[in-house]
């Protein structure tokens, strides 16, 4: 699964990476080291001419939910039924997002105390901006206010995931993210052969502090790496 990542470059960067055409509030744009679901998250559509920045709930609401609060347990979509779930099918057919991030959290379960989990950092080793796969959704309350909300694809992780998570979130390479915004495209076969894992090689994990476990916590000491020495107390490096 995917349930907590960082974005911490700066606006620019983003809008340069993305090619973002539209006007970009500053205002919509927060940096965050610990981006949790329930947030407001930065994303990227295309409206069928240009690359458009805006924010999103992070967690799916469908257009024919009754109750908006079904978008706290939609905030993952699996790669493999996102076609046919019925929360999940139409976005993917017609409102598919990209949603930069620099890395993501996963805590790993010791094997002799299941309750014990250790926060993991996962990055490409180059440190650069990636994109998560993501598909939005508008809904229209009673009152007539909207919600523009969304979720993160994941697939089955790859060799570095696996001893810490059986899931990952899709990281989209470069070069297909065009082929993914594109809302004119609705070849779902050819769509859903870019939902696999991301190449271990070009990526790193390491662990960082347990702060990371409260969505209070928000800063760089988040990202900072750890070890334990022998008599298992905690070091920062």
């Amino acid at each position: 699964m995917c349930g907590r990542f960082t974005r911490i470059v700066p606006l620019e960067s983003i809008v340069i990476r993305f090619t973002i055409l539209n006007q970009v509030d500053e205002k919509d744009y927060k940096s965050s080291y610990n981006i949790a679901p329930g947030q407001n998250i930065n994303a990227i559509i295309n409206d069928g001419r240009r690359n458009r920045f805006g924010q999103l709930r992070w967690g799916l609401v469908p257009s024919w939910a009754k109750d908006p609060k079904i978008g706290n347990k939609l905030i993952n979509a699996r790669a493999e039924t996102i076609a046919d779930k019925p929360s999940f099918r139409d976005a993917f057919l017609k409102r598919r997002c990209l949603i930069p991030a620099d890395s993501f959290y996963e805590w790993k379960h010791d094997d002799e105390n299941k309750k014990m989990k250790t926060p993991m950092r996962f990055q490409l080793k180059s440190g650069e901006l990636f994109a998560l796969a993501g598909i939005w959704e508008s809904w229209k309350a009673p009152d007539g206010h909207k919600i523009f909300s969304c979720a993160i694809i994941t697939t089955e992780a790859n060799e570095l995931m696996a001893p810490i998570h059986n899931r990952m979130p899709v990281m989209l390479r470069k070069e297909d993210e065009k082929f993914w915004l594109d809302p004119s495209n609705h070849d779902l076969e050819a769509l859903s052969q870019l939902l696999i894992p991301y190449s271990s090689e070009n990526m790193e994990a390491y662990q960082v502090s347990e702060d990371v476990n409260s969505v209070k916590n928000d800063g760089p000491n988040l990202i900072k790496k750890v070890r334990r020495d022998n008599e298992n107390h905690i070091k920062h490096d």
